[in-house]
């Protein structure tokens, strides 16, 4: 039985690789290369407005800053003096008198402009 079993193992690869086969080739692929652009088609209709989002709560106020500290005054100055007031200037003295008139009265005319 031993010898069986050896034969039927060598005996069935023989048996197969006889068979006849069908061969089937794959069926060609078919590319399609697109066409030219078609026509623009219509527009659509506008949405619908989203709702408004809610309004943020205020925030927190922040706290009040400290107060500086104030300076210290600087020291006056000193009170500056007069100057000393001049002394009067002399008097001039007076002129002689002049001369009684002698009743004879004198007319001065300017003189004339030049013509241009």
């Amino acid at each position: 039985m031993n010898r069986h079993n050896w034969m039927l193992v060598l005996t069935i690869p023989f048996a197969l690789a006889a068979c006849e086969r069908n061969v089937t080739t794959p069926a060609p692929t078919v590319v399609t290369v697109p066409g030219p652009a078609g026509a623009t088609g219509a527009t659509g209709n506008t949405g619908a407005t989203g709702n408004t989002g809610g309004t943020g709560s205020t925030g927190d106020t922040g706290a009040t800053g400290n107060t500086g500290r104030t300076g210290t005054t600087g020291a006056t100055g000193s009170q500056g003096y007069d100057g000393a007031t001049g002394s009067t200037g002399a008097t001039g003295s007076t002129g002689a008198t002049g001369e009684a008139g002698k009743g004879t009265t004198v007319i001065v005319q300017p003189a004339s402009s030049p013509s241009r």
